[in-house]
């Protein structure tokens, strides 16, 4: 039996992250031994610092905000974006930033009539942030909603129940399945941005109340969410929630919808497509990026040192 080649790998302006465990070692010791060096192959960097400009291997940025690439500083890419470049790969955040499986988001025969008589309360929303420049369009819509009835909200932000939930997928999960709906707005409505947020109100079998990729429904089924995106008006919007709170057989029907088309996990859950493109990047001759352009040592170091400043 063959033993399988070594790749050395590090991390780096990560905001926390296990180097040892994680989704791209586990990934990558399917095919390869994975060691964690600081005189890496490759070094895969985000975006809360600059330590990564210390590295002169090959780079591979990662980020789950809207952050676009800039190949002149990294030689590969992940992002949530569609850019058509063989140094990208789409891979939106919901993949890995949200607690469940994908086959949890797979509906099954039975399941529509469990949750329906199930006696769940109207609507739940989580959030901590309230700062109105990054979520004022979710804060506003929360507002329009709750005139309505009222939307319980457990997280830190808007607080009406009494009591945080605890952090963490599993405590937000057994928080939001006891309603029918999730109010589940992004940050951004920007093209691919698409996080946990819409993926954890579907594991809970709630109906997203969402507002953000308007290219949602290239990969999740479209007649599964109310998305903001797909009507004219915030009013036409709030009355087809109204519609389907009070009207049961609707309401069913939406419930009965698979989340994803043809109720099939969709492509970018494929951890193949991940370890392919891996694979181009340890194989890829070309000098690495850092190597073509020349640094300043003490230049280096100021950019390092702004993560302590």
């Amino acid at each position: 039996m063959n033993a399988k080649p070594t790749v050395r790998l590090d991390f780096c302006d990560f905001n926390g992250i296990d180097k040892n465990d994680n989704f791209f070692t586990r990934i990558l010791s399917r095919e390869y031994h994975v060691e964690i060096n600081d005189r890496p192959d490759l070094v895969i960097y985000s975006k809360e610092s600059h330590l990564h400009r210390l590295y002169t291997c090959k780079k591979l940025f990662w980020t789950g905000e809207t952050i676009r690439p800039d190949f002149s500083v990294c030689d590969y890419a992940m992002t949530c974006y569609y850019i058509d470049d063989p140094r990208h790969l789409r891979f939106p955040y919901y993949v890995v930033g949200s607690g469940c499986r994908p086959e949890e988001l797979l509906k099954t025969p039975g399941e529509v009539e469990a949750v329906a008589s199930s006696g769940r309360k109207f609507c739940s929303f989580v959030i901590s942030n309230v700062n109105p420049k990054r979520a004022g369009s979710r804060l506003d819509f929360f507002r329009r909603l709750s005139r309505y009835k009222s939307v319980d909200c457990g997280g830190k932000g808007m607080n009406n129940i009494g009591r945080v939930i605890p952090p963490g997928a599993q405590a937000k999960y057994d928080f939001i399945r006891g309603y029918k709906f999730n109010l589940c707005f992004e940050n951004k409505a920007v093209e691919g941005y698409t996080t946990e947020k819409l993926v954890e109100a579907m594991w809970a079998r709630c109906i997203p109340i969402y507002w953000g990729n308007p290219k949602v429904g290239v990969e999740f089924n479209s007649r599964s969410i109310l998305s903001l995106n797909d009507y004219r008006t915030e009013e036409e919007f709030l009355e087809a929630i109204i519609e389907i709170d009070q009207d049961d057989a609707k309401y069913r029907r939406m419930l009965a919808e698979p989340y994803f088309p043809d109720n099939r996990v969709n492509e970018y859950y494929d951890d193949d497509r991940v370890l392919v493109f891996f694979e181009r990047i340890l194989s890829d001759p070309t000098p690495p990026v850092s190597r073509r352009k020349r640094y300043w040592p003490l230049g280096r170091w100021r950019l390092a040192k702004r993560m302590y400043m």
